[in-house]
């Protein structure tokens, strides 16, 4: 008999989800634990893995359909069975559409099951089908946008995913490659000098130009009306409840922070050496709120009704920026880690979140976050609280600045220093400005004099 395919509970408040991508097609031959397709639910987005070995017999639910936890969304023929081939699979209900693109459609193409590449081209091989599997979807939006096959693009990331970096330097090289099969005087202004150097001394046959592609049906421009995603969807109402909800007060802090520059140049080749995971700055910033959050608990608590819940954990959520939205997974117990395994954690919060591994529970908990828009290039930011805490803080970026700087006999001269901004959101009805402003002096005194061992 095949085996079902369900739709998993992915926690004990979870009642549906929606898939979001077939990381498979009707016939393909799949291994047991081997990721098979996507999901979005209220709490993660999560690859869900194959619970037997055979063939993908039938794709029962499309992609982009929400159903309740239990449902059967696919079959697996088990070795030995037959399996139906892709034409004579059930077709599923087509995933919902904006108008403009229901126009995109040909009227005479076959109806087919939803499958990994379906919105780029029909004829997309298995192969792809693998390769887009270890993507993420504005890593494919982007290829099918400059008709690029990411089979032909090699994955930097864990366990070989392809990255935004990969995809968009493959372009670059392939611009290049065209330019300098080009007449004299063409230039892309987009490609390294060294890729424009490479490829003027190795021009491309013209074979190798890709033909221009039509325009993916899934892909957004300027006046489309495209649905949200259900993540996007979850960010909006979360955003919108947490302002209506906490009276929002920000402060800023500028914190000296060469002395931990210095320390982490110092440490980290060692550090990876020795422990298997990259020194970041990350750890030192939850370090340094941890100490702080231990002698003004009131930042790590929450409101309840008319009550105050003082936690006796700190756990720490720690907000990751992915290619299709965002998400906050929780370090438990923080308080209870050395910095060893504050990295660590840190570290595997981040693989996780961005390999859709995480854990309904691993979502769950927080009473105090840490978020750094300062990775992007921000001098600081104003977070939202993210409910049911009451505090938030941002990390902004790392910059060479000139300060005033006075020496131990009182005497001030003007240096370089590495400055770092960070901005505490807080809600008013639970924390008071004074409260608020000696807990950030803390967290500067912290890292200003950071004391603790790094290795």
């Amino acid at each position: 008999m095949p085996t079902d395919i369900i739709m998993p509970q992915m926690g004990e408040s979870i009642v549906e989800g929606t898939i979001t991508k077939w990381l498979k097609k009707p016939g393909d031959k799949i291994q047991r634990d081997e990721p098979l397709f996507e999901i979005s639910t209220d709490k993660v987005d999560a690859e869900i893995p194959a619970p037997a070995s055979g063939v993908l017999q039938e794709i029962k639910v499309a992609e982009g359909t929400t159903v309740g936890v239990n449902t059967v969304v696919g079959t697996i023929a088990v070795d030995g069975e037959t399996a139906a081939s892709p034409a004579k699979a059930a077709p599923a209900a087509p995933a919902p559409q904006a108008k403009d693109e229901k126009k995109e459609e040909k009227k005479s193409a076959p109806p087919a099951v939803p499958t990994p590449a379906a919105s780029a081209s029909s004829q997309t091989s298995a192969d792809e089908g693998d390769e887009e599997a270890r993507s993420s979807p504005l890593v494919r939006k982007i290829a099918r946008e400059h008709g690029v096959s990411l089979s032909q693009v090699s994955g930097t990331g864990l366990g070989g995913r392809i990255t935004k970096q990969d995809i968009t330097a493959f372009i670059d090289r392939q611009s290049g490659d065209r330019q300098s099969s080009q007449p004299a005087g063409g230039t892309d202004s987009f490609a390294r000098p060294a890729e424009r150097s490479e490829a003027s001394q190795s021009p491309a046959p013209a074979s190798a130009t890709p033909p221009p592609s039509p325009r993916p049906a899934s892909a957004a421009y300027p006046g489309d009306l495209v649905p949200m995603t259900n993540m996007r969807k979850i960010i909006a109402q979360r955003m919108i409840e947490s302002r209506r909800t906490s009276a929002h007060v920000h402060c800023m802090y500028e914190v000296d922070f060469t002395r931990i520059v210095s320390l982490r140049t110092k440490h980290k080749g060692g550090f990876e050496q020795r422990h298997g995971v990259r020194l970041t700055f990350m750890p030192f910033f939850v370090r340094a709120a941890i100490i702080a959050v231990q002698q003004w608990p009131i930042i790590n608590a929450s409101l309840e009704g008319e009550n105050i819940r003082y936690h006796r954990n700190i756990n720490v959520g720690i907000a990751v920026a992915l290619d299709w939205g965002l998400i906050v997974p929780v370090l438990k117990n923080a308080g209870d880690l050395n910095f060893l395994g504050l990295q660590r954690g840190i570290t595997d919060l981040g693989e996780r979140a961005r390999n859709k591994k995480l854990k309904p529970e691993d979502v769950e908990g927080s009473t105090f976050t840490i978020t750094n828009p300062g990775q992007f290039g921000a001098v600081f930011g104003l977070p939202i609280i993210n409910q049911p805490n009451s505090a938030i803080m941002g990390v902004g970026g790392i910059t060479k600045q000139p300060l005033v700087v006075t020496d131990k006999e009182g005497n001030d001269s003007i240096a370089i220093r590495s400055v770092v901004h960070l901005t505490l959101g807080y809600d008013h009805r639970l924390i008071d400005g004074a409260v608020a402003d000696q807990f950030m002096a803390l967290v500067k005194k912290n890292l200003e004099g950071w004391s603790e061992e790094v290795g």
